[in-house]
C-alpha cells in the first residue's frame, strides 16, 4: 500500500498529539504534516513562506475553530481553488452545531466528524477515518 500524506489543520496541541498517536497505532504508512491555523494551512498548500518545499497532501483533516482563518474560510478556499479542490477534506471538530455542519457541506466538505470527548473514543474515531480513507477509498492522483 502506498503511503499517503495527511495534512492536519489543528490548533489544539492535545488533539494534535492524540491524532498523531492514533495514526501511528494504525500501522498504515503515512506522512503527517501539522499546521496550527488556517493561514498557515493556506501557506502550506500554496508552498509559501516556510512551506516552499511542502508536498501536497492526499487528505486534509480540518478543524472548524481556528485562529487567523477559520476552518470554513479555509475549506471554501480549498474547494474553489483548481489545484486543491479534489483533495478530500474531513472536518474533524468539537462543534456539533447544525450551522457548522450545514456550512461545511455547503462548501463541499467530504465529511463532518464531531470529535469524541473521551480519549479512547477519539483514538478509535481517528483509526476509523484512517481505515476508511486509506484502506477503502481510492484517493485522487496528485
Amino acid at each position: 500500500m502506498e503511503p499517503i500524506h495527511i495534512l492536519l489543520v489543528e490548533d489544539n496541541e492535545g488533539d494534535v498529539l492524540l491524532t498523531s498517536e492514533a495514526l501511528e497505532e494504525g500501522k498504515i504508512l503515512n506522512k503527517l504534516s501539522v499546521v496550527r491555523d488556517g493561514k498557515e494551512a493556506k501557506d502550506f498548500l500554496n508552498k509559501e513562506g516556510k512551506y516552499v518545499k511542502a508536498i501536497a497532501p492526499d487528505l486534509i483533516l480540518l478543524d472548524v475553530n481556528l485562529p487567523k482563518m477559520n476552518g470554513h474560510e479555509l475549506l471554501k478556499y480549498i474547494k474553489q481553488h483548481k489545484d486543491f479542490r479534489k483533495i478530500p477534506v474531513i472536518m474533524l471538530t468539537t462543534s456539533s452545531s447544525k450551522e457548522d455542519i450545514d456550512n461545511s457541506y455547503r462548501n463541499y466538505a467530504n465529511c463532518y466528524i464531531t470529535k469524541p470527548l473521551e480519549v479512547d473514543d477519539f483514538i478509535k474515531a481517528v483509526a476509523k477515518i484512517e481505515e476508511f480513507w486509506v484502506n477503502l477509498v481510492k484517493l485522487p492522483s496528485k
